[in-house]
């Protein structure tokens, strides 16, 4: 049983539920997730399951969209709505802060940057996640990390009777927290900030719009999903055998790695190219069936 299953996360579930459901409804331990959504979070959340899960770390590494909401006043120990209330600005400083001064912070962000994540992030310090270390009444820092922002709109800001509260749209990279975003921009302004909503539209190549809930989600094949993840080369009879093997095939392609299938659209292999004595061959990485 090989293949993808694109889900929308629903809110109040970890990444983790979302696995346990799909382990039980198709009676495998062998899925994994490409990226984790916090149980506040909702939106696009990509399973794999057999050869797959081997699949997922080139997804992971993709572009992803959020819509967040964040909200200015207050900081919270998570950065976000669900953490204890850590700092709240004055109302008088709050009334003070412009439009114009919020869509100037905001724009800063945008470029390759570093960022700080959420010390209750699931990042592992010492073979301990961060948030479980907050949890036990530990005082976790971590390091600035580099990120990209490739893109970040403001879509709205509301000024409510003691905040306000900011919508946004981010594409960003790998390894991006949204918190961290809330967090700064509040930091920047003097007056606080934490997330109060956020959804996940985009795990490059997948949309919100292909995703259904973990109950109804269907498995996607592997050979339907490739294509949109390498550059693909179709196999012979003769080179899927050697391939199955674990042997080398001649290279025809220029690219480093790539996805093999054969004739029916079924996924192979992935392959890349290497040296091996004076010539260049396409060397299986990743075999389907060959547990390798």
């Amino acid at each position: 049983m090989d293949g993808f299953l694109l889900i929308d996360k629903a809110g109040g579930m970890t990444s983790h539920d979302v696995v346990a459901i799909t382990r039980k409804k198709l009676d495998t331990k062998k899925v994994g997730h490409a990226g984790t959504l916090d149980p506040m979070a909702t939106g696009v959340l990509v399973l794999g399951v057999g050869i797959a899960t081997r699949l997922l770390t080139y997804i992971t590494d993709g572009k992803k969209t959020y819509e967040a909401t964040i909200s200015l006043g207050k900081s919270t120990h998570t950065d976000d709505k669900e953490g204890d209330l850590t700092f709240t600005a004055d109302q008088e400083l709050i009334s003070k802060i412009s439009d114009d001064q919020i869509k100037s912070e905001l724009v800063k962000f945008i470029g390759n940057i570093k960022q700080r994540p959420s010390s209750v992030s699931a990042i592992k310090i010492d073979g301990k996640t961060a948030h479980a270390r907050v949890r036990a009444g530990e005082s976790v820092e971590i390091a600035e990390r580099d990120i990209t922002i490739y893109e970040l709109i403001t879509k709205e800001i509301r000024h409510t009777s003691d905040a306000i509260e900011v919508e946004i749209t981010v594409t960003c990279s790998a390894g991006t927290y949204i918190r961290a975003i809330a967090r700064d921009l509040g930091d920047n302004l003097k007056i606080g900030g934490h997330l109060i909503s956020l959804r996940r539209t985009l795990v490059s190549p997948f949309s919100i719009e292909q995703c259904q809930s973990v109950k109804d989600a269907d498995l996607i094949p592997v050979g339907e999903v490739i294509e949109k993840l390498f550059p693909i080369r179709k196999l012979e009879l003769s080179q899927s055998r050697e391939i199955s093997f674990g042997r080398v095939i001649e290279q025809n392609s220029s690219e480093e790695v790539f996805a093999a299938i054969d004739n029916l659209g079924n996924f192979v292999a992935l392959l890349q190219n290497k040296l091996q004595g004076n010539l260049v061959v396409a060397a299986p990485i990743l075999v389907s069936g060959s547990g390798q």
